[in-house]
């Protein structure tokens, strides 16, 4: 058995805890650890880490990879791929599975199952024993796993069981988000489950489904990785869901109850927390009722007399709402986007393939920051125009470049850049290297680096 993790999602919905440069995957939400390397450890409880991939976009590649690498540092760049462009899933599917028949990664006939990387599960355990029960089943179908509803939630889709066969129902239908009505409807049916979006097939089963039902996708993908590659870009947009498994006669549902959710919104995380009875301790409530607050800064917030609301901190910005009007955090996403605001893209904790990097005071003179740079990594050979820089050594040991000189910094040590002097900067050790950096000139934007050598490719 192997499995694919769904890694490109934007994750808009989660704003300002999500933004496009790092999106909802790779938030600590629950725990210490990202609601992606979460899913990487699940997978791995059903099969080696070596037979799971991931599926994102050149802009995420580094994101993935240093991630996994904290809870598994063996990690294969070659497990990770790199689809040409975001278009959805059956296109991320189509590319995935080329990938891996074009590699020789999997047989044709290899369960393998599509899960995103951004979902919550609270019962392992029993994610785990259904996950083996479907790789038994599947055989020539495509299963999928349906959550058993605990109430009319409007803002999943359904499907409607039909025919039990053992340890699944085969297909009767997908339906939409419903209406409120519609989806009381089908909680008092008992026929009906959410739709979790996680899909089980083999390569071939795979090739039949896209042969039969998207025949100008398959045309494409039947050319081989280098066509599929090049000619990316002319594939539709389209979900599994549409394009695959709403036309196959050949889908069946195993049922399942492990306390899922897609954590699509703050309401959802407020719902979750009250559920697993996590208490914020960082929040002091006066006087106040039903109140969720989540903090990225892990910073104190105090409430007086008031109830019902979703506070959420995000280092750059504050949102605040009154519980059930989470859809408004899109209008709120869309206002920055039309004017142009910063905070719409990206946050003031800015992740690179090196690390991190955090900026602690922004003045029109000087700029300060906090780095974080991963053991064995190294920043570009560059220099800089218009700024001079100044590093002080906070932990960790730094191999530093400073035009011909060569340098190695403990803690407690620093060095300075003068402008137009070509410099680098990388972490020799285990540990990771954090620095303190800051910066002196007339401009201080990211276009005033030029790269000379990088071993990420950004030269």
């Amino acid at each position: 058995m192997n499995s694919v993790i769904l890694c490109g999602g934007s994750g808009t919905r989660l704003w300002p805890l999500s933004r496009k440069n790092y999106p909802k995957q790779f938030l600590n939400l629950y725990s210490d650890k990202s609601l992606l390397q979460e899913t990487f450890l699940r997978m791995r409880r059903v099969m080696p880490a070596e037979n799971i991939y991931f599926i994102t976009g050149e802009n995420h590649f580094f994101n993935v990879l240093n991630q996994i690498k904290e809870v598994y540092p063996k990690i294969e760049e070659k497990n990770i791929i790199i689809e040409p462009e975001s278009k959805n899933t059956l296109p991320a599917i189509a590319y995935a599975v080329r990938y891996l028949l074009h590699h020789k990664y999997v047989r044709v006939s290899d369960p393998i199952l599509f899960a995103p990387s951004d979902h919550y599960i609270a019962d392992n355990d029993s994610f785990s024993k259904l996950v083996k029960k479907m790789a038994i089943e599947t055989k020539s179908s495509i299963s999928t796993i349906g959550i058993t509803p605990m109430k009319p939630e409007i803002g999943y889709g359904y499907i409607k069981k039909g025919k039990k066969n053992g340890a699944f129902f085969q297909v009767s239908a997908f339906k939409e988000k419903p209406e409120r009505y519609t989806a009381v409807q089908y909680i008092s049916s008992g026929d009906f489950v959410w739709n979790s979006g996680m899909y089980m097939l083999s390569a071939e089963t795979f090739v039949r489904e896209l042969k039969e039902h998207e025949p100008d996708t398959y045309k494409i993908f039947d050319k081989g990785l280098d066509f599929l590659t090049k000619n990316f870009s002319k594939l539709f947009a389209v979900a599994f869901d549409r394009g695959i498994s709403e036309k196959s006669k050949r889908i069946i549902v195993f049922e399942g109850n492990f306390g899922w959710s897609d954590v699509g919104s703050f309401d959802s995380m407020a719902e979750l927390a009250k559920e697993n009875n996590i208490i914020n301790e960082r929040h002091v409530h006066i006087d106040s009722k039903n109140i969720f607050v989540h903090s990225a800064g892990n910073r104190l917030v105090a409430t007086i007399g008031v109830d019902d609301l979703i506070i959420i901190e995000n280092h750059d910005s504050i949102l605040v709402y009154k519980k059930g009007l989470g859809e408004g955090v899109k209008k709120v996403l869309q206002h920055l986007e039309d004017n142009h605001y910063p905070e719409s893209d990206h946050n003031i904790i800015v992740h690179r393939p090196w690390g991190r990097y955090e900026v602690l005071v922004d003045m029109p003179e000087y700029k300060v920051k906090k780095l974080v740079v991963y053991p064995g990594a190294k920043l570009s050979t560059q220099s800089h125009e218009h700024r001079s820089e100044h590093w002080t050594v906070v932990s960790g040991t730094a191999r530093a470049r400073r035009g011909e000189e060569y340098l190695v910094l403990k803690k407690d040590e620093g060095t300075f850049i003068p402008a137009r002097t070509i410099h680098s900067l990388e972490n020799p050790g285990r540990t990771n290297l954090e620095i303190v950096e800051v910066q002196t000139g007339t401009y201080f934007g990211e276009e005033d680096i030029v790269r000379y050598e990088d071993i990420y490719r950004r030269a």
